[in-house]
């Protein structure tokens, strides 16, 4: 039942429309948490078929609330006679105060950003997971590569041999 560009995952009943892959790669990750988003009829309508973009994405938080920027939501093809909506604009997020006052405390203390990590539809709501994140230097991003390179050939290495003693 899924559609276009939307996945679900095992044992969740989150459908997944679009993954920030850069942030995995450019951060560390320290802690998530999960916010509602305003969103306009024409941005869900799109969101179901899947067409949103992570350019550089970013959490601001700004008088008391929080806002997403940087995601590209495109027109949803159809309702380009009645305006649309504009595809770069700030989306305000739905958080506790409590939540906001938390994570913004954080973010001033430990100079960290908050970046969003996947939009998904949770039940008919559409949610964002969004996360504290210390920026990586580019060495640091090299040494996780190569850490993961060394990992996943000792795993293919344990693997073969495994399966070498069963054969034998």
């Amino acid at each position: 039942m899924a559609r276009s560009g939307i996945k679900r995952e095992r044992g969740d009943d989150r459908q997944v429309i679009a993954t920030y892959r850069n942030a995995y790669r450019d951060f560390d990750l320290l802690e998530t948490a999960e916010a509602g988003i305003v969103l306009q009829g024409s941005e869900v309508k799109s969101l179901r078929d899947g067409h949103v973009q992570f350019a550089d994405a970013n959490v601001w938080m700004t008088g008391g609330e929080a806002f997403l920027m940087g995601v590209h939501i495109a027109p949803w093809a159809t309702s380009a006679g009645f305006g649309g909506h504009d595809p770069d604009r700030r989306r305000k997020l739905l958080l506790h105060k409590a939540e906001i006052e938390r994570l913004a405390g954080r973010q001033a203390q430990e100079q960290v950003a908050i970046v969003p990590l996947q939009l998904y539809f949770l039940d008919s709501h559409v949610k964002v997971e969004i996360a504290l994140a210390r920026g990586r230097k580019k060495g640091d991003r090299r040494q996780e590569l190569a850490k993961r390179d060394a990992e996943l050939e000792t795993r293919r290495a344990m693997a073969r041999s495994l399966s070498g003693k069963d054969r034998a």
